[in-house]
């Protein structure tokens, strides 16, 4: 039987072999000269200035609730519907998580929820672009009128057109992105002082530079440590994995909207399926009835599938208690991610959806 990964990396073997053949012969396994070169060929492919690159995507956000200024006690809106990875630092920091309801369409923040659990105490809002598909617009207007810092979580986005809005960007290159660093983060900020800021910070607090530019006279320490940071920076080596994906980046979101068109077009008329909003499909999410059901047949027949995010209310850590969120209540029995990713083919699609219209038709 054919097996159908719901995950698969995007690997370009050669140019990677390349890119770590020159770091191999010089002296940088560290942080280094490729460090630098991947933020400016970030930047120049998604048109940003001050772009940070770190060792996760999760640091990314760690230095966004840094830069902003969270504390205990201060409250900072999430979509109940995420992974847990950026809310776990938000639970060290003190600060009180308030969970917003999703949007059926996009799985997305509820910008009218949004709008009901802004209080005085609000200090930021983080709005995810769960599986690629973009927040709601009002989102933005909502923070923009409530003078209220937003972190758009772009970690399943890699649509150069999609960073247009938010204070603070977060990108992700973890292992099974639409291009990876083996794992790996950006922080996009909007400031030459932020930028600094935040260059210093995921090293200690250590202004690399000037360091390195002069480290001692005379034995004398040159340079000051201000404020404690982190060790977030990321390798050369990890670099070299950016280097080598990110001119490939538009032919892997090309590919995987031609999956994702090949999905809408064989489910199209399946009244029981209802097909996301278009995004640039890191997952492709439905909402199936008899969703476990359905499932357990598409592994039967080798499709992998899972739901890649639960609830995150319900885990201790944030509390252990399912909210009432009618959305999200509604979404969870149904929703499913089916492969799209390198390894799946067209060809796999049409066999995918075939199955998916084989378990309705037995039911």
């Amino acid at each position: 039987m054919k097996h159908y990964p719901l995950f698969y990396p995007y690997i370009p073997r050669q140019a990677i072999l390349k890119e770590l053949r020159e770091t191999l012969s010089g002296r940088y396994l560290g942080q280094g000269p490729k460090v630098n070169k991947f933020e400016e060929e970030f930047n120049k492919k998604f048109g940003y200035q001050y772009s940070v690159f770190l060792n996760s995507g999760t640091s990314a956000l760690e230095l966004a609730y840094h830069l902003i200024g969270i504390k205990s006690g201060d409250e900072v809106i999430v979509p109940v519907l995420d992974a847990p990875a950026g809310q776990v630092g938000l639970v060290r920091r003190g600060a009180k998580i308030v969970f917003v309801d999703i949007e059926r369409g996009t799985l997305n923040l509820d910008p009218d929820d949004l709008q009901r659990n802004i209080t005085p105490k609000t200090k930021a809002i983080v709005a995810v672009h769960l599986g690629g598909v973009a927040v709601n617009k009002k989102v933005f207007e909502i923070a923009k009128e409530r003078n209220i810092p937003i972190i758009v979580d772009l970690a399943q986005d890699m649509d150069p057109q999609s960073g247009k809005y938010g204070d603070y960007l977060i990108y992700s290159f973890q292992a099974i992105k639409a291009i990876t660093t083996a794992d790996g983060g950006m922080l996009v900020v909007r400031s030459k002082a932020e930028y600094d800021r935040a260059k210093k910070l995921r090293w200690f607090g250590i202004d690399r530079e000037k360091r390195n530019r002069n480290n001692w006279k005379k034995r004398e320490m040159t340079f000051n440590i201000e404020e404690a940071g982190y060790k977030f920076q990321p390798t050369d080596i990890d670099a070299c994995f950016g280097l080598a994906a990110l001119p490939d980046l538009d032919k892997v979101l090309q590919y995987r909207a031609q999956l994702a068109n090949e999905y809408r077009m064989q489910l199209a008329t399946l009244n029981q399926v209802r097909l996301p909003n278009k995004g640039s499909n890191w997952l492709f999410c439905v909402l199936a009835e008899q969703r476990d059901q359905l499932a357990e047949f598409l592994v039967s027949h080798g499709v992998e599938t899972n739901l890649v995010h639960v609830r995150n209310d319900i885990y201790k850590i944030f509390g252990g208690n399912k909210l009432n969120l009618p959305n999200m209540n509604w979404v969870a029995s149904r929703y499913l991610c089916l492969p799209i990713n390198p390894k799946i083919t067209k060809a796999d699609v049409r066999h995918i959806c075939a199955k998916i219209s084989e378990f309705y038709l037995m039911i």
